[in-house]
């Protein structure tokens, strides 16, 4: 069971809202992940939409958390802002902190992201930071009152995978609050990774929103999640350099 700031979820798994073809996969895709928790942009939130065309009206949040985003922010006052709006219009305090600080990689701005941290956990917020996969970095972010950290694998939408697996691992060692790995997952393997890395949960958009069959890769996804997170807790044998005979030789009868 994950818990964050309080809260249970019986998925391991995070998904946006972006980049589908329509709401009506986006939902299905929801459905197959298994996710309890998606995060999205306030900027596609339009309520003044007609019924059937609002995205909220394919976001079931009696069954999944809303998590909005600070997404497209590339200072700590516009991120302040779209935290503050979003809680009001959206009615949580939930908050996926972005302060980006790169616009080719989309890399986050780190004394950005702990500012603008610093200033929405005092006001209540539930901080869910993404950033680097920095173990200094993400402690401060704890140490500030963040509900979780989220360590990039990779550059957003980038689909490389885990790039830097023992800076997770250290991250992972670093704090006590959940990570959550975020960006850069291109398919089911990267998940597991994520999460034999020591990972509590991954946040994944367009690797599933880009996918051929999305709904397919939705399934992948959270058998994915599942089957790290199982090998993580089982503990893994340790690695050798040399064979080692899984039937013992030994009491064999020699001719």
């Amino acid at each position: 069971m994950l818990t964050i700031a309080g809260r249970q979820f019986h998925s391991r798994l995070v998904l946006g809202t972006g980049r589908y073809a329509d709401f009506a996969t986006m939902a299905a895709c929801h459905e197959a992940s298994g996710t309890e928790m998606v995060t999205l942009a306030l900027r596609r939130v339009d309520l003044n939409a007609p019924r059937g065309s609002n995205i909220m009206d394919f976001i079931d949040r009696e069954r999944v958390a809303l998590l909005p985003n600070t997404a497209g922010c590339f200072t700590v006052d516009d991120a302040v802002t779209t935290a503050r709006l979003a809680r009001e219009l959206l009615e949580t305090p939930w908050i996926k902190l972005e302060v980006i600080g790169d616009e080719k990689t989309l890399f986050p701005d780190p004394e950005g992201t702990l500012e603008a941290a610093r200033i929405l956990v005092r006001e209540g917020f539930v901080v869910l930071p993404y950033c680097t996969d920095d173990p200094v970095m993400c402690h401060r972010l704890a140490d500030l009152g963040c509900a979780a950290v989220m360590p990039l694998a990779a550059p957003i939408g980038s689909g490389l995978g885990i790039r830097n697996p023992v800076n997770l691992m250290l991250v992972r060692e670093a704090v006590s609050v959940p990570m959550i790995v975020d960006a850069g997952v291109g398919t089911a393997s990267d998940v597991a990774l994520a999460m034999e890395l020591g990972a509590d949960a991954v946040l994944l958009n367009t690797a599933v929103a880009g996918a051929k069959d999305p709904v397919m890769m939705a399934r992948a996804m959270r058998a994915g999640v599942e089957a790290g997170r199982w090998a993580y807790e089982a503990g893994r044998i340790p690695r050798k350099l040399y064979a080692t005979a899984s039937s013992p030789v030994d009491g064999l009868m020699v001719r």
